[in-house]
């Protein structure tokens, strides 16, 4: 499975890390210095979740958090059995 949203189809992107060194110059310093660039990679936050589609199937899909607070989706309906009711 690869790690990208099954609704609004977003992936993974990619960036610079950067290191730096020295002191800010509102505490007293001459300020930071970068000392090095590297390529860094930003992940999505999936999430499984069992969701229920249009014809009423229940499915496993992995979507990003922001599809999963908007609403894009409808999560799956758990109906409890008689036995577990009457506990």
């Amino acid at each position: 499975m690869s790690r990208i949203c099954e609704i609004c189809g977003k992936g993974r992107q990619i960036g610079n890390q950067m290191t730096t060194r020295g002191r800010a110059k509102r505490l007293k310093g001459v300020g930071t210095k970068v000392t090095g660039i590297t390529r860094r990679e930003f992940r999505p936050n999936l999430q499984s979740v069992r969701i229920t589609t249009e014809n009423g199937t229940n499915k496993t899909v992995r979507i990003c958090a922001q599809c999963l607070r908007c609403g894009a989706v409808t999560k799956r309906v758990r109906v409890k059995s008689a036995a577990a009711a009457a506990k």
